[in-house]
């Protein structure tokens, strides 16, 4: 079998896999459940080289990405439950429903304007979904929002939705004051855990809880700044991961590494980075 260009031959290549009769042993054993953190670990590495700005291996992991949608895809046609082109079709019949001002008679010229018709469109088709599923609707607002999205996007998520219904704030520095008081909470269940008597999982949990406070205050900062967090605290990975090679680097240099150097001296090559930052 020879690569090519047509997506034919990617399926292909996952039916050879998949084939019960010398296909590989490890594709064999998968399943939905299996695969899906490859799955969700492949999204992060598409949004990792858009970050780069890496032309080449932004094509390279769009390309591990859609083998994740080809497997899926195998499985459920072994299953009998649908294969790849009911997957191109429904998708392409939901964006062509979805762009009634492109394919059909409506008229939306502004940018508000179509994600109202957008919104509007997701909201019937949320109600057909239930329809399938007995006829039930989610009980609350929030339901909609996916469990399985990275903590910070679904907390972005989960305060827009409540804000569709006036659950937000209007100003970012009343958010910031908001992050203010979490901080104020967290450093108090500290102190009281420094002083109190109590049991170690009671102590985590509570401190636990409180630093969730402000992580979700975080994002809700972000969303208010029109800043994905998640975006916001990849870059600083990045960022402190360039610092502190930075000050291996010139560890390394004098003959030294960090466990044997003192803080105030990684403190003063950390400083250094920064400034060439």
């Amino acid at each position: 079998m020879q690569p090519g260009r047509d997506i034919s031959v990617l399926i292909d290549i996952m039916a050879r896999l998949r084939d019960p009769k010398g296909g590989c042993a490890w594709d064999l054993e998968q399943t939905f459940e299996t695969i899906a953190p490859y799955t969700i670990e492949e999204a992060y590495e598409v949004a990792e080289a858009i970050a780069r700005g890496d032309r080449h291996d932004i094509c390279d992991e769009l390309g591990d990405l859609l083998l994740q949608v080809v497997f899926h895809a195998r499985i459920a046609e072994e299953e009998g439950a649908f294969a790849f082109p009911d997957v191109v079709e429904a998708v392409t019949r939901k964006m062509i429903r979805r762009h009634p001002h492109v394919f059909g008679p409506e008229e939306a010229r502004t940018p508000h304007l179509v994600k109202g018709l957008w919104e509007k469109i997701k909201a019937e088709e949320k109600a057909e979904r239930a329809a399938r599923h007995g006829g039930e609707m989610p009980k609350s607002l929030l339901d909609a929002v996916s469990v399985a999205m990275p903590p910070m996007q679904r907390a972005v998520k989960l305060q827009h939705k409540a804000g569709t219904v006036g659950f937000d704030w209007n100003d970012p520095r009343a958010v910031l004051a908001k992050i203010r008081e979490e901080l104020d909470e967290l450093e108090a269940e500290m102190d009281r855990a420094d002083k109190e008597v109590r049991k170690k999982a009671d102590v985590r949990a509570s401190i636990e809880s409180e630093l969730g406070d402000v992580l979700f205050a975080l994002a809700n900062l972000g969303r208010h700044l029109d800043i994905d967090p998640e975006a916001a605290v990849r870059a600083t990975n990045e960022k402190f991961r360039k610092r502190f090679s930075y000050i291996e680097r010139k560890l390394e240099e004098a003959g030294r590494r960090p466990e044997n150097a003192t803080l105030d001296e990684m403190e003063a090559l950390w400083q250094e980075a920064k400034t060439a930052d």
